[in-house]
């Protein structure tokens, strides 16, 4: 028995790849399906089964591709209901693999259909468990997301959750192993650890979501609180993953199409199309094409896609590092931005060897933003508001990234404004949008938030309920 986790740091997310005998599963894959075919056919194992734990919000999955190329049979749990053939298992129905076998625990709260994965070993003991978004490391998934047009509160599914919990899964055995589907990063849970995976037994002395002591009111009270709103791409995918989507072989074709700078332009004036600038911080702000949106490989890429670009069909355009184009393309489909129509051949630098328009944004560092401050700048925090109440600049106005089209209106065009956040990435990026929208007199400060506190510029943490967007 082999098993192994497959985890992606830009989505904080764990697939899995479980293998016995000659045949292999396949849990909660990704978009693109390279990564699993190959490391079967290398084995020389055929993928037998594709078992998903739940209707992703945060990402689409890789199910239905994997399905078509290998001819694997995809596995719900209790309550899925799909647009395309799947076989919808009952609660405790086993599944042979190999020498070894997958129990499907229904596990509800998450979602109504949310499952956990019992693996038995080749000696029919309990191993371990893939548990989705039901139980992370440290934390348990968001009751929030599979509301049913008010039908079905949060607070039903958190009750859901308690029960899933303590009938399910704490009566196993303190040795099985937890292989959650998302680690510290994902926007699916609360305060979920950078660990990826735990035994259950640890889980039961560290996780507060399995503390024996806790009833079920507290319990639907501690995970509903605080919850800050989801992103707004995740009822897109979790849709898409219910109902299909484009073969992602068709959408790199289509994206992964070389556009020299004249065809590039043309392409944006007559699609409309968004042009995304993937490169790194540094250079974006050295200068870029016109109304570009910045949004770096390098920081938290899909994520950030997903909760600035509300259309999951707009028209993309990329410009990006060289030989990252085709990677782009493959990160926005994995959240389901499928309409990506080409990327700028050579770069940004063959854009600049036509001297075409460039624009750029005013940067500065700390050491140059700790000069120019006074009481009576006015300084956008673009962090999130859990950050801000930790500490932040005085008189200073949180202006959260996740929420910056919702909130365009609270700042003014005739007004300047230095922005900053932790590091300078998401500073960067709203920046980029702010620009694109004709807020021309805004300055960037590049630079760790920890270099602005320890630069004496003067900080606080009292906050103005006024101040906090959303």
């Amino acid at each position: 028995m082999k098993v192994e986790q497959i985890y992606t740091g830009c989505l904080s997310q764990g697939a899995y790849y479980i293998e016995s005998n000659g045949e292999a599963a396949i849990i909660d894959p990704l978009r693109e399906t390279e990564p699993y075919i190959a490391k079967a056919k290398a084995n020389g194992v055929k993928i037998k089964y594709i078992f998903e734990t739940h209707f992703h919000a945060d990402f689409v999955s890789g199910h239905l591709d994997l399905a078509k190329k290998t001819g694997a049979k995809i596995i719900y749990g209790p309550t899925a209901q799909t647009d395309y053939k799947v076989h919808v298992a009952k609660d405790g129905e086993k599944f042979k693999l190999g020498k070894v076998s997958i129990i499907v625990l229904h596990t509800p709260g998450h979602t109504p259909e949310s499952s956990t994965f019992l693996l038995k070993d080749e000696k029919k003991k309990d191993y371990a468990i893939f548990s989705g978004d039901t139980l992370f490391i440290g934390d348990v998934g968001r009751p929030d997301l599979a509301q049913k047009n008010g039908k079905l509160t949060k607070e039903e599914l958190a009750g859901w959750l308690f029960d899933s919990l303590r009938n399910k899964i704490m009566p196993l055995n303190d040795k099985v192993l937890v292989y959650p589907a998302h680690g510290a990063g994902s926007a699916c849970g609360k305060n979920m650890s950078s660990e990826t995976w735990d035994t259950l037994g640890n889980q039961k002395k560290t996780n507060y979501a399995l503390r024996t002591d806790m009833t079920k009111k507290e319990f639907i009270k501690e995970v509903t609180d605080g919850l800050a709103s989801p992103p707004v791409y995740f009822q897109k995918n979790a849709a898409l993953n219910k109902t299909g989507y484009e073969s992602i072989d068709t959408v790199m074709k289509r994206g992964v199409k070389a556009l020299s700078p004249r065809a590039f332009e043309v392409a944006a004036n007559e699609t409309e199309a968004l042009i995304l600038d993937v490169r790194s911080k540094e250079e974006f702000v050295k200068g870029f094409i016109p109304n570009s949106i910045f949004i770096g490989l390098d920081g938290s890429f899909a994520p950030w896609v997903g909760a600035l670009i509300p259309d999951l069909q707009q028209p993309i355009l990329i410009v990006a590092p060289r030989g990252k184009n085709k990677e782009t393309v493959k990160r926005l489909a994995r959240v389901g931005y499928d309409n990506s129509i080409g990327y700028l051949k050579g770069g940004f630098e063959a854009w600049k060897k036509e001297q075409r328009e460039i624009d750029k944004i005013e940067t500065i560092n700390v050491k140059k933003f700790k000069k120019l401050y006074t009481k009576r700048m006015n300084i956008l925090d673009v962090r999130k508001p859990t950050e801000f109440i930790g500490e932040q600049i005085e008189n200073s106005q949180n202006y959260p990234l996740d929420f910056i089209n919702e909130n365009m209106s609270e700042i003014s065009k005739r007004k300047k404004y230095y922005m900053h956040c932790r590091s300078g990435y998401r500073s960067t990026v709203a920046a980029s949008i702010l620009k694109a929208r004709g807020f021309e007199k805004l300055v960037n400060v590049q630079g760790k938030y920890s270099d602005i506190s320890a630069s004496k510029i003067p900080t606080s943490d009292f906050v103005c309920p006024s101040t906090l967007k959303k």
